[in-house]
């Protein structure tokens, strides 16, 4: 994981989706047009917080997030996600 010069602000959290599957557990491959959009991704970066509440994720946690959260970015070529890390469900 190469080093972001991007730096979360208050309780934003930047996430790299994982990429979606391209075959299924009996072996058909999914064309491009039929993917789902993955709700899985690794932290890559945290905000500091607000005053009133800590971040619970940290840097290389695997979350789980809601299909249509956050906003996509692009950055050297790498999508990425950001949202407030009351959009993300769950630590994995």
């Amino acid at each position: 994981m190469a080093k972001l010069n991007i730096r979360p602000l208050a309780d934003r959290v930047l996430i790299e989706p994982l990429q979606a599957e391209t075959k299924t557990a009996s072996g058909i491959i999914i064309p491009d047009n039929a993917k789902e959009k993955p709700q899985k991704g690794t932290v890559v970066a945290v905000g500091p917080g607000t005053k009133d509440e800590k971040l619970t994720v940290s840097v290389g946690d695997t979350v789980l997030y809601g299909k249509y959260a956050g906003t996509e970015l692009k950055f050297d070529g790498t999508d990425y996600l950001m949202m407030r890390e009351s959009d993300i469900l769950a630590i994995v």
